[in-house]
């Protein structure tokens, strides 16, 4: 299996998006994040990623006769890097982005789903703007973006964190505009003389 169909699968996703932040999780404990599928159907995706390397076993415990293994996320070996992104095609890039919104669609039900869940207090946020850049205002973009995120990528969990997924998502839905010449006004309209 390619590394791009090992990601693009929403469960997978799922599980990726668990182990954010440096988590030490079970099986169990995965299966309770993904609730919609079987706990057979996580334990198969679980190995997967496993066996690719995406996670690793952090400890393994003696439970009640029966080994239970906690799991780490490498969180280098869970990106689509630019030289694999550079070789997708857009076919590719449609699919992977599809899984992406599954994933956040299915995540974001399971939010509202728990007990308690509450939109404004927890600051839900699904805001989309359309900003016209250069080149050079999206990279400045980017680079803004990144600053203010990846500090945050190390945050491991504590009493008073709660795990957020954010989601940044930008692509041009317009090329560069031609600007039409603005019509005179009256006072600056042309004579012939």
């Amino acid at each position: 299996m390619d590394f791009l169909d090992l990601l693009a699968h929403p469960i997978r996703l799922r599980i990726v998006h668990a182990m954010g932040g440096g988590r030490l999780l079970t099986t169990s404990q995965l299966c309770a994040r993904v609730p919609e599928a079987s706990k057979a159907t996580v334990y198969r995706h679980i190995d997967l990623l496993a066996d690719a390397g995406i996670l690793e076993v952090a400890e393994e415990r003696r439970v009640r006769g029966a080994v239970q293994r906690h799991y780490r996320l490498r969180q280098d070996r869970a990106v689509i890097g630019p030289d694999v992104a550079r070789t997708l095609t857009p076919e590719d890039h449609r699919r992977a982005f599809a899984t992406a919104m599954a994933a956040l669609l299915a995540e974001f039900s399971a939010y509202l789903d728990r007990d308690g869940a509450d939109p404004v207090a927890d600051q839900v946020g699904y805001r989309q703007h359309a900003l016209w850049l250069s080149p050079a205002e999206l990279e400045e973009l980017i680079g803004g973006l990144r600053a203010a995120i990846a500090p945050k990528l190390a945050n491991e969990p504590s009493p008073e964190r709660s795990q957020y997924l954010l989601s940044p998502i930008h692509f041009p839905v317009e090329g560069p505009q031609s600007i039409p010449e603005r019509p005179a006004t009256e006072g600056e309209q042309e004579t012939d003389t």
